[in-house]
């Protein structure tokens, strides 16, 4: 089978889109884990179908680069965002479903390849604090933890750890560390079903921006990733979230095809 493909990413985080509308297109756990693989493959953090949708514009389905259906993913919303305008299948505004219900987004402003996207996330209805981190789920699960010094950090070691907790078990979480500087915050993700860093996260930079503000008095909040600048705005109402929106650029880099053959060999050569 020739597969179809385009290639975006946001802030870094990179993704692999598939327009399923007709929904002929099924692939395995193996088959996406070899697409997503960096040496083998096209290579991704993860990949998405673009499906249709009788309620709203399209369905977004989401897989990590484990090749395992995941939760919702925030740079991939807006990636998927900017892959449904370039297939005409919206125009600036929009409504998708996702893993974690509806969503809405928006495109603010074109620059060629590059869309600066707001994507509405879900509400936070409940944060869970302990002595030096937050737990967090923003449509993912998310572990937030803050630091003095998050560059000098070995964050797959760290990360991988609070991964693997068995207090997270069974299913885990992701795990980011947030430096707290004058007029924003950096951060760093270890991302589970990716098992490694990412360039950033989406959905853990909400989480990071939602836990900075939960004994201050703010709105929004600007966040520096390896990959590039997000922004987070939100309203706060006793100590829960609503009207959430993620706001960063989205990327496309190329488009392709790619032919899916035997599931076994996609073993092989990922083991």
């Amino acid at each position: 089978m020739i597969l179809n493909f385009s290639k975006y990413h946001g802030a870094g985080n990179d993704f692999i889109l598939i327009d399923n509308r007709v929904g002929e297109i099924e692939l395995s756990q193996l088959q996406i884990a070899f697409l997503c693989n960096r040496h083998l493959g096209i290579g991704a953090d993860g990949l998405m179908m673009l499906n249709s949708s009788n309620k709203y514009d399209f369905e977004m389905r989401y897989f990590n680069s484990d090749g395992n259906e995941s939760t919702m993913c925030g740079n991939g919303g807006r990636c998927i965002t900017a892959y449904a305008y370039h297939l005409g299948i919206i125009g600036k505004t929009t409504s998708f479903n996702a893993i974690d219900g509806l969503h809405t987004s928006e495109i603010i402003k074109v620059n060629g390849r590059t869309k600066t996207i707001r994507l509405q996330m879900c509400k936070v209805k409940e944060i869970k604090q302990s002595d030096n981190y937050f737990i967090i789920n923003t449509g993912s699960p998310h572990y937030v933890q803050f630091v003095e010094n998050v560059e000098a950090m070995d964050i797959v070691t760290e990360g991988r750890k609070i991964r693997q907790d068995e207090r997270f078990a069974p299913d885990g979480l992701n795990v980011n560390f947030v430096q707290i500087n004058k007029d924003h915050l950096f951060v760093r993700t270890y991302e589970r079903g990716v098992e490694d860093e990412t360039l950033s996260c989406g959905t853990g930079v909400t989480a990071a921006a939602l836990a900075y503000a939960f004994d201050k008095d703010t709105a929004k909040v600007t966040i520096e990733t390896k990959g590039g600048t997000l922004s987070v705005s939100f309203e706060k109402q006793n100590k829960t979230y609503q009207n959430i929106f993620l706001e960063g650029e989205a990327c496309f880099v190329f488009e392709g095809e790619i032919e899916i053959s035997d599931p076994l060999i996609f073993n092989l050569a990922i083991e």
